[in-house]
């Protein structure tokens, strides 16, 4: 019984087994290797980048999975959607008569920091998983539906264009940027203070 509670202690039981062990120290390591590589922002990109290159590639050497593509390219959208969006819808806000009037009560030029509905580090990971599992994906022949691509890209296009334009309109509406463009600015303690620090999102994206 002691031996079985210490095995418990440690994240294992009797009854488990070598394969199940293996995948909790594999989840264990990739998991260490991702919070290793929150910081390194442009390495991450470049290697999504070399993703889509190869899938890119994949799909033109195979002549073929437009569907599949069509999908990977809607599902990067409502991700970049997401990376574009505030936490806290604003129109929802709006609505709500708690929220207006506390609103109303703060000080109006007091700073308020853009919070990513989607932050970058989840943005980026989602997005490469995406291009791994569509690139897996081009190997399967009954996923190769047979279809005008013309009319997929035309389609996806319109969709982009729509999606983009609600969105931008919705920025204009309730004034916020995903971005920031401003100068840092010291205080006496010689810490910048910037909207959107990139560390605070990849900690954000963390938890």
């Amino acid at each position: 019984m002691e031996d079985e509670a210490g095995n418990e202690g440690d994240g294992y039981t009797m009854s488990d087994s070598p394969l199940a062990r293996w995948r909790i120290e594999f989840s264990k390591s990739f998991q260490n290797y991702l919070d290793r590589s929150a910081p390194h922002l442009v390495r991450r990109w470049l290697v999504t980048l070399i993703a889509a290159v190869i899938y890119i590639y994949r799909v033109y050497y195979a002549y073929g999975f437009f569907v599949v593509s069509y999908g990977l390219a809607t599902y990067i959208l409502n991700l970049l959607i997401g990376f574009l969006s505030p936490k806290v819808d604003p129109e929802l806000e709006a609505l709500d008569p708690a929220s207006a009037s506390s609103e109303s009560s703060k000080d109006s030029d007091e700073f308020k920091p853009f919070v990513r509905r989607l932050p970058e580090f989840k943005f980026w990971y989602a997005a490469t998983k995406a291009f791994v599992v569509a690139f897996v994906m081009t190997f399967f022949s009954f996923l190769d539906v047979p279809v005008f691509w013309p009319i997929l890209l035309c389609y996806w296009l319109f969709l982009y264009f729509l999606t983009m334009k609600r969105q931008i309109v919705h920025m204009i509406k309730y004034r916020y940027v995903p971005f920031d463009f401003r100068k840092k600015r010291y205080d006496g303690n010689d810490k910048p203070s910037s909207s959107n620090s990139p560390q605070g999102d990849e900690n954000t994206a963390q938890t």
